[in-house]
């Protein structure tokens, strides 16, 4: 197997400075684990199309039912997940239930997710 050189230094050397300034920033091992997790409930091409939905309006199971063309359970089900990872949230008005992103940082994640797809198709 062939080493590509672009993938290594050529010469060994550690940037101590910048070493230590990166590891006072970087996230802990729980803050990963749950910034893991939160990636992995997001590796779905159904909860993305749920949350591309909710990006542009609040809906209720049904609206999403329709707009993916998928039964309520299933819907449901991929709500249930979503809530509980606190990616969406929802409220009651009257006998329905309405969901929405649950703050601006999934927003600002679904946006430039997007922005960054559409910019590799160019």
């Amino acid at each position: 197997m062939q080493e590509h050189g672009h993938d290594r230094c050529e010469e060994q050397c550690v940037h101590t400075d910048v070493v230590e300034s990166v590891r006072r920033e970087m996230l802990g091992s729980v803050s990963a684990d749950e910034l893991a997790q939160l990636f992995k409930v997001l590796g779905d091409n159904t909860r993305i199309r749920i949350l591309d939905a909710l990006y542009r309006s609040e809906l209720c199971v049904c609206d999403i039912t329709a707009l993916l063309g998928m039964n309520q359970s299933a819907v449901s089900h991929q709500l249930r997940v979503l809530r509980d990872a606190r990616i969406v949230k929802s409220r009651k008005q009257g006998k329905n239930v309405l969901y929405s992103l649950d703050d601006e940082h999934v927003s600002g994640l679904v946006r430039m997710g997007s922005e960054h797809v559409r910019e590799l198709k160019r």
